[in-house]
């Protein structure tokens, strides 16, 4: 019997732990109390980024029988997954209180589904096998149909609980159907295994191209991506903020990771295939995304269709990887999607944080009206979201724009001039409603003039993810070197 190495697994084993130990602690703490189980948590996290980020230039290491693996891909995009949480929770910590959403005999669930879901992340971003990205997937997403039907007796959150469980369970079928076909065909679930068998040339090609077809859309199913988004607007608008953010954050990461490790690491031999079928995920989710946000009056709602368009432009960099066979642009190109997906998943955390911050008891603000006259009722706040707005319309000196430039020179390396100018184009027709929530900002009279309660810690936050934003796009060498050393390192394991 081989002997198991559990030292490249110790942040899930040790967030494993924590969880149920903070769900147990939690049955014993009164409401007064739930503090106690907010401070466990933030502790936790800090604890697992602290063993992520060890790691991170230790070697590959490989465990379980080749099925789980801990490389700096992973060990960065958990890293920034734990951050994505901690700032959410921060975020939400007032928010839920108001709702309800702490209260009751076991209010801290909605902290130990979040710490739940963050596990089935890492397992997701981890797994070097099929099943195990499966189980991971289903872990996290399990947790956050639960997290999304949390106000029991809010009739929106219901409907959008069962809309996100249903098309959840139809993508999951996507996915394993796809995975069934890549097995049938290659005879094992191993990634490093079915790489080599379709690099062999000895596998049947209709029967692999077909499980690929399966798989991209599961993955298309997770990313949101156009003509799998049907789940997104309804699921953003309909889930309490606090669970909106925490779908549209970190799992956007476990997300990206899975479509590397199912595309990129075990069926690159047929880059030509799935990069076709990732050209029109890309344009499709960039045009329906972009073009149908412009008409929405709910801010969530259209930063839901602004996820789609998002997406859609970090899959360009995830087809950008080979160029008729030469792999030579692969590392730039997958590490500009990654370096997209961490600045997409940055700029997140502060739009939501703002609209929670902006929320109160009995009072949703989710309109784009409601932002009117932010500025004259809270400057720096309006400034914070004004820095948001620009890094997902693209404009310097965000992330955004740097995100984007990467992206779009992966794209015109592979000669494909093209599709970075429908990428552009549809960029420019996403920037008018990015611009008008700013426009109401500043332009416009404030509905409401009442003072912004908000703790101190949320608006220490909520400033700290504006400045992130900024000093990422003033000084992006670092988190690019970062992506780009990942990226290659893990590729060439």
């Amino acid at each position: 019997m081989n002997q198991i190495n559990f030292v490249p697994v110790y942040p899930e084993i040790f967030l494993l732990i924590a969880t149920s130990a903070i769900l147990l602690i939690d049955m014993f703490l009164s409401e007064a109390k739930r503090g106690i189980t907010f401070a466990l948590t933030i502790g936790t996290l800090l604890v697992c980024t602290a063993l992520s980020a060890a790691a991170f230039n230790d070697p590959v290491a490989y465990t379980f029988n080749n099925m789980f693996v801990s490389d700096p891909m992973s060990n960065l995009l958990k890293i920034f997954s734990y951050v994505a949480v901690i700032f959410t929770l921060f975020y939400s910590r007032q928010y839920a209180t108001d709702r309800g959403m702490l209260g009751g005999v076991v209010g801290g669930e909605f902290y130990v589904l979040a710490l739940f879901s963050l596990l089935g992340q890492m397992v997701m971003i981890s797994g070097n096998n099929f099943l195990i990205i499966y189980l991971g997937l289903e872990l996290m997403s399990l947790s956050l149909y639960a997290l999304v039907a949390l106000r029991r007796g809010h009739p929106v959150s219901t409907e959008a609980a069962m809309k996100y469980f249903i098309l959840g369970a139809l993508s999951s079928g996507f996915l394993l159907y796809g995975i069934s076909m890549l097995y049938g065909a290659t005879g094992s679930l191993d990634l490093t295994e079915v790489a080599k068998a379709t690099a062999s040339g000895t596998v049947n090609k209709p029967i692999l191209v077909f499980g690929v077809v399966f798989v991209v859309a599961g993955l298309a199913f997770k990313l949101g991506a156009a003509p799998f988004h049907m789940w997104v607007p309804d699921v953003y608008q309909g889930a309490p903020t606090a669970v909106t953010l925490l779908l549209g954050g970190a799992p956007k990461l476990a997300a990206f990771a899975i479509t590397v490790r199912l595309l990129v690491e075990g069926l690159f031999p047929l880059a030509f295939d799935w990069q076709q079928m990732i050209t029109v995920l890309a344009v499709l989710s960039m045009a329906i995304g972009n073009i149908t946000a412009i008409v929405q009056t709910n801010l969530k709602r259209m930063l839901a269709y602004s996820t789609i368009g998002q997406m859609g432009f970090m899959l360009l960099g995830m087809l950008s990887g080979v160029v008729d066979g030469n792999v030579a642009s692969a590392g730039n190109a997958y590490s500009s999607a990654m370096f997209y997906s961490i600045a997409y998943v940055v700029t997140t955390l502060g739009t939501f944080g703002t609209i929670m911050l902006l929320a109160r008891s009995g009072f949703e603000a989710e309109n784009v009206d409601d932002f009117k006259g932010l500025n004259q009722r809270s400057p720096w706040f309006a400034f914070v979201m004004l820095i948001l707005m620009f890094s997902l319309t693209g404009i310097p000196p965000t992330v955004g724009f740097y995100a984007k430039l990467s992206v779009l020179q992966a794209v015109l390396g592979t000669g494909q001039v093209w599709l970075a100018v429908v990428a552009v184009l549809l960029s420019l027709i996403g920037a008018f409603y990015y611009l008008r929530v700013v426009k109401v900002m500043y332009f416009d009279e404030p509905v409401d003039n009442s003072a912004i309660a908000a703790s101190g810690d949320t608006r220490a936050m909520l400033g700290l993810n504006g400045v992130a934003v900024l000093a990422l796009g003033i000084l992006p060498g670092p988190l690019m070197t970062l992506c780009a050393t990942a990226m290659v390192k893990t590729l060439a394991a």
